[in-house]
């Protein structure tokens, strides 16, 4: 099955994680990938932090916005991002899910309802537990996990807390998820 989709979620440490794991990425990627950071509010949004390192399109999710394959969509500081049944996405101001808004669980929940055994989901550095549940829903629904190695991670209480909710998973380094994500640009890898 071919990857549809690809969801990061990541805390504390994610600004530099996300900088290796996006580097060098080409427009031969053919999907969307959907990102949650926790960070405080920016008002110069994401686009100048990670643009310069590959050649896709980078921006905020913009609410009923229809996802497009071959660009970066980052959840907007403080609002949910979920994903909707039309490939869309719906931002919410609701409470806080794991003392976070934007929710990584939120994102990755609704994800895996939509995208199913379609989706990749992707776990990096973070001093929480959010992301294992939505993580959890993604290997229920028949899609892939990949998370980054505890040793490596900047905080390890992400990779950890996801461990205790999946059974089926990859981790994996920054650099080799970031060279996983290039290889989607062609067939599908397992």
């Amino acid at each position: 099955m071919r990857d549809k989709a690809i969801v990061i979620g990541t805390s504390a440490g994610g600004v530099e994680a996300l900088k290796i794991v996006l580097k060098d990425l080409e427009p031969t990627i053919k999907l969307p990938i959907i990102i949650v950071i926790h960070i405080r509010e920016r008002t110069d949004g994401f686009s100048n932090i990670y643009q310069n390192l590959n050649k896709l399109i980078i921006k905020e999710a913009e609410d009923k916005e229809k996802i497009k394959d071959g660009v970066i969509y980052f959840a907007p500081s403080n609002y949910h991002l979920s994903i909707e049944e039309d490939y869309t996405f719906s931002l919410s101001l609701e409470e806080k899910v794991n003392y976070s808004r934007p929710s990584i669980d939120i994102l990755f929940k609704t994800a895996a309802e939509v995208y199913t055994d379609s989706l990749l989901g992707i776990i990096l550095t973070g001093a929480n537990s959010d992301g294992a549940l939505g993580m959890e829903r993604i290997e229920k629904l028949g899609g892939r996990c990949i998370v980054q190695d505890p040793k490596e991670a900047y905080f390890d209480t992400m990779p950890l807390s996801t461990f205790k909710y999946i059974s089926k998973y990859k981790v994996m380094n920054l650099n080799s998820i970031n060279g996983y994500i290039k290889k989607l640009g062609g067939d599908n890898c397992d």
